[in-house]
């Protein structure tokens, strides 16, 4: 378990169009889907792969907008430790973790909401973050994170973590 860590101040953004989009950024949409392809419900790009310190405050965030959430799910290749739960506003919420490599994560509320995040590597340019972001969100979008990244220039490079002492860091 993670303890209660600062929170980061995260931006929940309606759309990509208007406003800056910078690290810490999520876009919703409040629709759900129950499994892990298909449409997106939101895209998210934290600031670095420190998990205590990136995903508290997002959850803080879609809890106030979505209501008490039970668990997420992500991917374990893409953090820097791996966790069981988390404490979020007081509350545990529950962290599965997979090895798929589909740079997703499922936010789950109550027993059947679902909301799929599109997760942009950290070390993503604000420009290509920005348009994944847009395409992910899109109501016709049935492309996979794969293609969603592939498709606006975010490389297996930028999902690479960058370590102590590389450029980068």
């Amino acid at each position: 378990m993670i303890p209660t860590t600062p929170l980061l101040p995260v931006r929940l953004l309606a759309d990509t169009g208007r406003e800056p989009v910078l690290p810490g950024t999520a876009v919703l949409r409040m629709e759900t889907t129950p499994r892990r392809t298909g449409t997106f419900d939101g895209a998210w790009w934290p600031r670095s792969r420190d998990l205590g310190s990136q995903l508290s405050g997002l959850l803080a965030v879609l809890s106030a907008r979505l209501g008490p959430l039970a668990r997420v799910g992500l991917d374990a290749g893409a953090w820097d430790e791996r966790p069981g739960q988390l404490i979020v506003d007081g509350r545990t919420v529950r962290i599965d973790w997979s090895a798929v490599s589909d740079d997703t994560m499922i936010v789950t509320r109550g027993d059947q909401d679902h909301f799929m995040f599109l997760v942009i590597p950290p070390q993503t340019a604000p420009s290509l973050a920005r348009a994944a972001m847009a395409m992910a969100v899109r109501d016709d979008n049935d492309a996979s994170a794969e293609r969603i990244l592939a498709a606006t220039g975010v490389t297996p490079a930028d999902r690479t973590p960058v370590l102590p002492g590389t450029a980068g860091w």
